[in-house]
């Protein structure tokens, strides 16, 4: 059973890749023989039809040229076959039910996620702009009438279209060119399987603005990343969000491809899915390593600094692990790790944040300690080493809460209340004795990823009510 099911996995990704390259190239005589002669069949295929020298001609020449070498960088992303084993082209949806995939789910039960493509984007509801980047345009869909989805395609509008058409006049070229960005993504996120990574449901071929066979991949949806809101959110948050990442870097420098690095590497180039960070573009991921003859050859370059790496068998130590590490730092460790942290964890979050900061650690040792944190934030050893006695007593109601009687602190839950993560009673009692203006907080039933429960912080206790399942707190004498 395990080898078939291996046997189905690489029919699967072998028919994933044919189909999405072989759709985007349109041009005559593409035809893949045997590994070694790839790169000499693109360069005749992607040849000027006239041996003319004119100025169109050899712009056209040049832009082939780019394709060519986008081509080639995204052949190292998935297997081709010899010539003869591909199947007849033709317009498809890329994700379509393939003998290989109905075997897959007659293994798994059925069980398993439906594959999304064209029936499900022409059916789309509620289709709204998202926001767009040099090359893609990102939109929200609902997919019978519930499902919420990304759809990625190339931006006709973009600037990397309307300079290229501008400057070559070949619509077609140009959107291959561009779409090859867009199918070594998909490759990527099909062949990367991680919780930190978006999940492609799906994909499509259509025809559109009179290019034959454009492509929309279907993925996961997830909402922008916002610098600004992210640091007025709580700690234990912030804390996900950077755990989320550094789990991430550890999977790519140890990924099935090699130590793969992001060089477009921005907090938009991520987006957040129910409390996890997950990457959404792949683009601009490269596996390639800096080939050096000695260290001087190794320099990591950075706007407020540089770091000279080793070279070892001719290529720089790590840097690609490297690059990813400094860039967490400088992006999200530095704003998000430390900040209104619980204090017995600080001098654990400054170390992490310092060690990155120096490249003094790799992604290994990295998680290490960010797990670390974590085990012991979740299981309340943070609260170990608290001395504070509470001289207040406190009368305990059972199914009970208060309501309004609200004051805002920060960070909170809730921006018009008072409302923090506590591991027990103890550091509910902590907290609203550190605040002037609380008299009286509930314990609500709703907890956080780590377990820990929500709590309302309250000025008084007049508005009691029955709820059930919720304990109030109330300062005796107050």
């Amino acid at each position: 059973m395990k080898r078939r099911k291996v046997v189905v996995a690489a029919g699967f990704c072998l028919s994933f890749f044919l189909g999405t390259l072989f759709n985007l190239l349109s041009v005559p005589a593409f035809e893949h023989q045997q590994l070694g002669k790839q790169q000499q069949q693109l360069e005749a295929s992607l040849e000027p039809t006239t041996a003319s020298a004119t100025s169109g001609h050899a712009l056209l020449r040049s832009l082939r040229q780019q394709i060519r070498a986008r081509l080639r960088e995204a052949l190292r992303y998935g297997p081709f076959p010899e010539r003869g084993a591909r199947p007849p082209l033709e317009r498809r949806r890329l994700m379509d039910l393939q003998r290989a995939q109905e075997e897959e789910r007659e293994e798994r039960g059925h069980g398993g996620a439906p594959r999304l493509g064209c029936s499900s984007v022409d059916t789309a509801s509620d289709v709204r702009f998202v926001g767009s980047g040099y090359t893609k345009a990102v939109y929200r869909a609902a997919l019978n009438g519930s499902f919420a989805v990304a759809l990625k395609s190339v931006d006709f509008g973009g600037h990397d279209m309307e300079e290229c058409v501008r400057r070559y006049g070949s619509a077609g070229d140009c959107y291959t060119l561009a779409s090859v960005k867009l199918v070594k993504e998909m490759a990527l996120m099909e062949r990367l399987q991680h919780p930190n990574i978006l999940k492609l449901y799906g994909y499509c071929y259509q025809d559109s603005n009179d290019i034959k066979d454009t492509v929309t991949a279907i993925t996961e949806l997830g909402s922008p990343l916002e610098m600004i809101q992210l640091l007025q959110t709580p700690w234990e948050e912030r804390f996900r969000i950077c755990l989320s990442l550094m789990r991430l870097l550890h999977y790519l420098a140890h990924s099935p491809l090699g130590s793969l690095t992001l060089l477009d590497f921005r907090p938009r180039q991520f987006v957040l899915v129910d409390g996890e960070l997950k990457v959404t573009d792949l683009d601009d991921a490269s596996v390639e390593e800096t080939p050096c003859s000695s260290s001087a050859d190794c320099l990591l370059e950075f706007p407020a600094r540089n770091f000279t790496l080793q070279c070892s068998s001719g290529h720089c130590q790590g840097i690609n692990e490297k690059r990813n590490l400094y860039n967490a730092y400088r992006f999200f460790f530095t704003y998000l790790l430390p900040h209104s942290a619980p204090t017995a964890l600080r001098p654990l979050l400054d170390k992490i944040v310092n060690s990155t900061g120096e490249l003094l650690w790799a992604t290994d040792e990295t998680l290490a300690h960010l797990e670390k944190a974590l085990d012991i934030y979740r299981s309340g050893q943070y609260l170990m080493n608290d001395t504070q006695t509470h001289k207040t007593e406190y009368k305990r109601v059972v199914d009970a809460s208060i309501l309004g009687e609200n004051y805002r602190c920060w960070p909170s839950y809730q921006h018009d209340g008072c409302m923090l993560s506590v591991y027990d009673v103890r550091e509910a009692i902590g907290v609203c004795e550190s605040h002037a203006q609380c008299r009286a907080f509930v314990l609500t039933n709703q907890s956080t990823w780590t377990g820990h429960q929500l709590a309302l912080f309250k000025t008084g206790s007049a508005s009691m009510t029955l709820a059930k399942g919720k304990l109030t707190y109330i300062k005796l004498g107050s």
